[in-house]
């Protein structure tokens, strides 16, 4: 299983869940997990986006983006995704973050989409 990290800020405490998630399955061969354009903060949340591109080894013909999806489903702490179809699948996790000695905290909003390699992005 081949891991390119090299376009990921490594933010994301979920998306590093699914990446770990991800290189344990068999049927898969490459992962690339990367920064989306839409990452941004501010003083009351911080929004992380992430996108993870997975190939299935040779040989798995049977896995999909919605068979893995299955997979991911019965998983603890990934669940049910919030949005699939046959090409994507997408999580948004939500959390507000209280960091110590400080009165006011802020929301964490976290954006992951999976795709297969060879699939477009949507923008």
């Amino acid at each position: 299983m081949e891991l390119d990290a090299t376009g990921w800020s490594g933010e994301g405490a979920f998306t590093q869940l699914l990446v770990d998630a991800l290189k344990t399955h068999p049927a898969i061969s490459f992962i690339k997990v990367e920064d989306a354009p839409a990452s941004r903060s501010e003083a009351s949340y911080s929004f992380i986006s992430n996108e993870v591109f997975i190939a299935f080894a040779p040989g798995s013909s049977r896995m999909t983006i919605t068979t893995l999806s299955s997979v991911l489903e019965s998983l603890p702490g990934i669940g049910v995704p919030d949005y699939e179809d046959e090409s994507m699948i997408q999580y948004l996790r939500s959390e507000r973050v209280i960091p110590p000695y400080q009165t006011r905290g802020y929301k964490l909003i976290e954006l992951v989409r999976i795709y297969e390699v060879g699939s477009s992005p949507r923008h």
